[in-house]
């Protein structure tokens, strides 16, 4: 039975759970499923992406998603065996869905995409407005990735594979993309990870929305 992955490839959650994928090794299908569509409200009730089938296995929510599929699949572990680590992984997990991605893609990023400033351009009083938080969220990125290259310890792990989606959409606007560029940490790390196959094989259409 294969690995069914449901969302769209444009959503970094949807391809944080295809890197996971990728990167043990394993087969899987992604199912086209834009969000609040017929086919992702059969998994998620609240029409989210990504959703997971695997024959009678079903599940929703990102780090379900990826917990599955680390667990229930030979190959490299995407979370560290040793409880603090684990545990880490799951902090950065948590502290860049919950709180970073409101700030850096559904508010600053979708600016961008989605303008609403005069003229059909983007609204730049507004996302002059975000900057602050935009620095002050990159920063703190930035020195958890200084040390080692990677959020938890010396290794990659699922945080990291969560995290590079997001930045990697962020490399193509103007403040965010500059921080970045001027960011050791953060740069270093989004070189080593779109040096991976899984990023190249996970590549979401130009088009993104």
């Amino acid at each position: 039975m294969t690995l069914q992955i449901l969302g769209i490839p444009q959503s970094t959650y949807t391809r944080a759970a295809c890197l996971a994928a990728e990167e043990k090794g394993i087969a899987y299908e992604l199912v086209p499923a834009p969000p609040h569509s017929e086919g992702i409200l059969a998994v998620h009730p609240l029409g989210k992406v990504p959703g997971l089938r695997h024959g009678d296995v079903e599940l929703f929510e990102s780090s379900a998603v990826s917990r599955y599929i680390d667990n229930a699949f030979d190959g490299p572990a995407l979370y560290p065996a040793d409880a603090a680590g684990n545990a880490a992984t799951e902090q950065w997990i948590s502290v860049v869905n919950s709180h970073m991605d409101r700030t850096l893609i559904r508010q600053y990023l979708f600016a961008y995409l989605f303008p609403e400033g005069e003229g059909g351009a983007p609204d730049q009083a507004a996302i002059d407005g975000m900057l602050p938080n935009v620095e002050k969220e990159l920063g703190i990125l930035d020195k958890a990735l200084a040390d080692t290259g990677y959020l938890v310890g010396g290794q990659m792990t699922m945080a990291d594979l969560n995290l590079a989606p997001v930045l990697h959409y962020l490399t193509n606007t103007p403040e965010a993309g500059k921080i970045i560029a001027q960011s050791a940490g953060l740069s270093k790390f989004l070189e080593n990870m779109r040096a991976r196959p899984s990023f190249a094989a996970t590549e979401p259409p130009a088009q993104a929305a």
